[in-house]
């Protein structure tokens, strides 16, 4: 019996370091591009970074840095005030509110941005009303200029506030009754319980929000090209395409990858140092506050703004620019985008879950302090740029493609060509760095309701560590897996600048479509596809809103 149960010891431990191996080179594989362009730093390009950083560097630092402060500060207005009153307060129109408030999250910032291009513009239909009504010439008034810091910044916070709010709503409904009877004994009233209760036990899922909206600001590429905004992302994307440098590209991409770092820097470190644990165990109701008068008129107003101008406003736009001279959606070019797109979205779903399932139970089941630090270094691609990561891609596929072709030249006698850059392949390792994150976030946190004993009983039955994946957790966790699996095909189909980089040769999608009949001023057909992009991303954004709203515990759904 004892040699029995030290051979079974022995493997457990083999597979045991068999998982935390294989993890490490996820980690590794995940982690490739970053490095590369960490490393591109110190190289010689053909002089295009110096010409850039005497003329355009301070610019795209100062743009960037005055965009990702009007993002911030707007969405955290935005998302926590909207928060708090759909959960804490009783106004007309609340419970259509909680769901609605998340609608914007399925529009990509760029299709936003031109539909109030559209909309706004000198020749739009706003301004154009304006002239017609009361007689004005083109320079005989002044309307704000949506091509701008200022507009781009408008469409991000519309598009991004509902990180906040969900992350914020969550965050409140899990909070303890406790905590606010012992506030309203101290004679605080809501609004002082809001401010000095109920913020403070949110603040690591606030600034959670806050952190994951400053990365897909620093990310945009799509609404600030659109608006002639010259930010790093653009830079990376003009040094690449238009110079020619590929080492300039990267090393605008270092630049931009450093003010990553310390932004998730920074929010680790407050999280680390900001742990709140509800005050007790009474989950009941928690407390509703009759909003009556002025202020549920004004509560209606705070929230059904940022859905109106957010979604139900740009959809409209979108659906008249579509009708008066879109394309059509069935002709056979657009069936050919949206099935490159299908394609892409679910191979990269599909692709990044079943990652992510290996990493997350990799790091159950080991328990192993490596295994977890793996699973961090592959949560980065998040917050680094698409346009970063497809520049951290291509240099170490460059090398590696002109390395074969070497080889087969010196040894067989004749070229391979390019056999990774360019391909679906290499597409589909930038979508697996870039959303990892959240695959193996929303994985994480299903295998965590997953009691161990359960995984104890499946080992005493003689299940291995596979079949209890399969057999015991993957029934329990199906319905986070489906919504890891959705977000990531939906944020696949948004994703702009990594595809615009790395897609093969005449290969286009939606998202691609869109950009490209846009930058030609083609707006009224570049609706088309942005629908039919907006249309995809709904599903995913209603599923995750009806699953915060059940998440209160004790709530009995």
């Amino acid at each position: 019996m004892t040699d029995a149960a030290g051979v079974q010891r022995q493997s457990v431990s083999w597979r045991a370091r068999a998982l935390v191996v294989i993890a490490v080179l996820i980690a590794g594989f995940i982690a490739t591009p970053m490095l590369a362009v960490l490393a591109s730093v110190f190289k010689t390009g053909d002089g295009a970074f110096a010409h850039i950083f005497e003329t355009r560097l301070l610019l795209y630092t100062l743009n960037t840095l005055e965009l990702a402060l009007i993002v911030g500060i707007g969405t955290a207005v935005i998302g926590v005030g909207s928060a708090w009153l759909v959960t804490m307060c009783v106004f007309p129109g609340k419970r259509v509110m909680e769901w609605t408030l998340a609608l914007p999250l399925a529009f990509p910032a760029y299709v936003l941005a031109y539909a109030y291009t559209n909309l706004l513009d000198h020749p739009g239909i706003v301004q154009t009303t304006i002239r017609s009504v009361f007689e004005l010439g083109p320079r005989d008034y002044w309307f704000p200029e949506i091509r701008s810091i200022g507009g781009a910044g408008m469409m991000l916070t519309l598009v991004l506030y509902p990180y906040v709010y969900l992350l914020a709503r969550a965050a409140f409904l899990q909070q303890s009754v406790v905590s606010f009877e012992v506030s309203r004994t101290l004679g605080h009233g809501p609004w002082d319980s809001f401010a000095r209760v109920a913020v403070p036990m949110a603040r690591p899922a606030i600034v959670t929000g806050i952190a994951l909206v400053l990365m897909e600001t620093l990310a945009d590429f799509g609404t600030v090209s659109h608006f002639g905004v010259s930010t790093f992302a653009t830079g990376v994307y003009r040094s690449w395409i238009l110079m020619g440098d590929r080492v300039a590209a990267a090393q605008l991409s270092a630049c931009l990858l450093m003010f990553v770092l310390v932004l998730m820097t920074l929010e680790r470190t407050q999280r680390r140092a900001a742990k709140y644990h509800p005050a007790g165990k009474k989950y009941q109701e928690l407390p509703q506050y009759t909003l009556t008068g002025w202020r549920a008129r004004a509560a209606m107003v705070f929230c059904a703004v940022p859905t109106i101008f957010g979604f139900v406003l740009p959809l409209i736009v979108l659906g008249r620019m579509s009708w008066v001279g879109g394309h059509s959606l069935f002709g056979s070019r657009y069936i050919t985008f949206a099935t490159n797109s299908l394609i892409l979205a679910a191979a990269g779903a599909a692709l990044t879950v079943a990652l992510a399932i290996f990493l997350a139970y990799a790091a159950r089941t080991t328990r192993n302090a490596t295994t977890r630090q793996a699973n961090t270094i592959a949560s980065l691609g998040y917050a680094v740029p698409g346009s970063v990561i497809a520049v951290g891609l291509l240099l170490p596929l460059g090398v590696l493609d002109n390395a074969i072709d070497t080889f087969a030249r010196n040894w067989f006698g004749f070229s391979t060509g390019l056999l990774l850059t360019g391909t679906i392949a290499a597409l589909l390792y930038a979508y697996i760095v870039r959303f990892m994150s959240v695959a193996l976030q929303t994985v994480e946190a299903s295998l965590e309701k997953v009691t161990p004993s359960m995984d104890h009983a499946a080992r005493a039955l003689g299940r291995s560590p596979a079949g209890t994946l399969l057999s015991v957790h993957v029934p329990l966790v199906k319905g986070g897996l489906l919504t890891a699996a959705l977000i990531v095909f939906v944020d696949v189909m948004k994703e702009l600048p990594a595809t615009l980089i790395m897609r093969p040769f005449n290969f286009d999608t939606l998202a691609v479509q869109a950009y490209r009949l846009a930058e030609d001023e083609r707006l009224l057909q570049a609706s088309t596809p942005s629908l039919a992009i907006v249309a995809v991303g709904l599903i995913p954004v209603v599923l995750l809103s009806r699953q915060i709203s059940r998440s209160r515990p004790g709530s009995g759904e």
